[in-house]
């Protein structure tokens, strides 16, 4: 995955949403992993938040982010799994224009070589809404790990070739 120091870095405005019943800012590390990761790539953390499992409270969040011009990726971790409660992926569909199903399929390809089969649990996806790109993380240490510095730490950067999400965005809106 080569970076091509010859082009320029354009740093992205990415907001963060934890989804979660239990935690809290204090104690929400897979959140923290995440800030810490944005932040050291050179981009900048324009919003955290923490959401209850409610797809309407999830939807409303991403809503408020996707409508707002100054946030370009909105990052969620939790809500994945298979469980009564999780429905990440089905807020997700509420506001979607476009489906990013790739991006769960190799998540989950990574991801086999951390934890195996029980990869197949995970829900985790992303897309595309009015412009703005949203990721869904499972929300586990490992996993945020495994998302950002195995896919997003160089689809988000618009030095990575051959191509990469960030220089899409100025056509992300065309129609």
């Amino acid at each position: 995955m080569p970076i091509d120091d010859s082009r320029t870095f354009k740093p992205v405005n990415i907001a963060l949403l934890t989804i979660s019943d239990s935690r809290e800012l204090k104690d929400d590390t897979s959140g923290d992993i995440l800030a810490e990761r944005i932040a050291s790539a050179g981009h900048t953390l324009a919003a955290r938040e923490i959401s209850k499992d409610d797809k309407n409270e999830i939807a409303a969040h991403l809503h408020r982010w996707i409508d707002d011009e100054e946030i370009d990726v909105i990052l969620t971790t939790g809500g994945t799994g298979l469980t009564g409660r999780d429905v990440t992926p089905e807020a997700l569909d509420r506001v979607k224009d476009k489906d990013i199903p790739g991006f769960g399929e190799l998540f989950r390809m990574l991801s086999y070589d951390s934890i195996g089969t029980s990869t197949i649990q995970s829900r985790a996806c992303a897309v595309l809404s009015r412009g703005t790109y949203i990721f869904a993380l499972p929300g586990s240490n490992g996993a945020v790990k495994d998302g950002w510095d195995k896919i997003l730490a160089f689809q988000l950067d618009s030095r990575h070739r051959p191509c990469n999400f960030v220089e899409l965005m100025p056509r992300l809106r065309a129609k």
